[in-house]
Formats: C-alpha cells, structure tokens, sequence
C-alpha cells in the first residue's frame, strides 16, 4: 500500500530531518511510528500527504508515486488527523466541518447530508451536528475530524500525535474509535505517537531516531529491546512490565503483549490452582 525507500528531507541546508528511511504500510495494517521529540515523526507525516517536498528518495502510495502529477489523486486516498483539535474545526457547525471536504471533492449537493448523516453515526456525533465548535470537548473534535476523513471514502488516515492533547478519557475514546474503524473497515491506519500502550494495539511499530530507522518489527519484537527505548526516553508499557516481573517468579506468558492477554491467562491460570 505504502512503499517509502532512501527518504530524504531538510528543512535548510545545513542537517538533514529525514535521513534515507526506508519502510512500507501494509493495506489494512495498523502501523505506529514512534520516538523522541525531534526525532522526524511529524515530519514523516507531512511528507506521506505531500504537505512538504522531500529531498530526494522515493514515496509510493497504492502504486503511485507521490510528485506533482500524482498529488490530487494520492490525496483522495489517504488524509490525517492532527494533534490540535482547535485547529481542525473549519465549518461553523459539525455538520458543515464534515461537508467541507466533500464540496472541495465535488460531491453532488444531493448526496451530502446522506454521507454525513453516515460518518457523524460512524463517529457516534449524530446527535451533534447542528453544534457549534465551541461547545465540542476535544475529543469531539477530533471525533469530527476523524469522520471529515473517512467521509472522503479514504483508504489510509495518520494520526499525527492526535490523541495527545486530550484528557484521559478523550483518549481513551479516539484509541477505541480508530480501532473499531481498522477492524471494521478495514482501514489503514498510520499513528505518529509517543504513546507506548498505544504501541500495542499495532501490528507494526517503526522507531525512529534523528531521522533514520533505528528499528522495526511488531509490538513484541521491539519490547525486547528495553534498553534502546529507555535509551530513547520512550516508556515501556505497563503491561510487558508486568509480563516481565511475572516471568521472573516463574509465571510464563505469551509473548502476545496486550492487557487483555494478561488478563486471560492470569484468569486460565487462576482456574487450574
């Protein structure tokens, strides 16, 4: 779906940002792209949808490469979410936040209200389409963002950082909303994020590190590289922590890293004592 090889970008002339990165998105796939601040993930972001010219290197999006020729229709695939909410909001009611994107896309008059009506339902704001954006929480917000994406029949959404300003239970409703919406629509989901229990939801993490890939591999396979996240004052999950101090009282589980996996084997191993 998303094939990126030999990378490059700057911002001036004097240090590269993105230093010949290499990775690719798998159709359907939930991937997370993780690391310190400044370490290039916002920037890979903005590259991926064309919003800054890389450097040299190559982007393919469902076997188009992304230049000039190809922007308008790699753009109709694939749309992102950003971190502040309050800088999203452009209608003056839900409503008309979701039908912006469809009037630039040329959708028929007639067809609107029915593909809004769709998505606002999808994103449980139905209720909230004659609202106003100043009295929406954040994670409303980005709640409309999200069906302004998917209303545009998009096959790939990033996420960039776009749960992080919001409070516990914002975030808590964006990570199970954008999870619901991969599962059952299959949708591709690219989250730029320094948040590592969202980390485990993914099927794919890339970590990055001034600009390069430092390493890649599922959830599971980069939790075994403790020391290098610490190292890059990334958490660990608190959930492989406790895989962890279970282990080493003798209690083995799974190397599937989820709190719902630890939970289950616990409650199976509870029942056979």
């Amino acid at each position: 779906m998303i094939k990126v090889e030999d990378l490059h970008f700057s911002y001036d002339e004097h240090e590269e940002t993105i230093k010949g990165v290499n990775f690719t998105v798998e159709a359907g796939s939930y991937t997370s792209i993780i690391g310190h601040n400044g370490s290039g993930k916002s920037t890979i972001a903005k590259l991926l949808i064309g919003l800054l010219e890389k450097s040299s290197g190559s982007i393919e999006i469902d076997g188009m490469e992304l230049n000039e020729e190809n922007l308008y229709a790699i753009r109709s695939l694939i749309g992102v979410v950003f971190q502040n909410p309050d800088n999203q909001f452009i209608g003056s009611t839900v409503a008309d936040d979701i039908a912006f994107g469809l009037e630039n896309k040329q959708v028929p008059q007639e067809n609107m209200q029915a593909i809004i009506d769709k998505f606002s339902k999808v994103v449980g704001m139905y209720d909230f389409l004659d609202r106003e954006p100043t009295s929406l929480s954040g994670g409303q917000k980005q709640r409309v963002a999200i069906a302004g994406v998917l209303a545009m029949d998009l096959k790939v959404i990033i996420l960039d950082e776009a749960a992080s300003m919001l409070d516990p239970r914002g975030k808590k409703e964006i990570h199970e909303l954008i999870n619901k919406l991969h599962e059952e629509e299959n949708l591709t989901v690219i989250s730029i994020t320094h948040d590592m229990e969202e980390v485990l939801r993914s099927d794919k993490v890339i970590v990055l590190e001034h600009g390069h890939v430092k390493m890649s591999g599922t959830p599971a396979e980069i939790l075994q590289h403790e020391d290098e996240l610490v190292a890059l004052e990334l958490d660990i999950p608190f959930v492989y922590k406790v895989q962890k101090e279970l282990k080493e009282i003798g209690i083995e589980m799974d190397t599937q890293v989820s709190i719902e996996g630890v939970v289950e084997q616990l409650c199976q191993l509870h029942s056979k004592i």
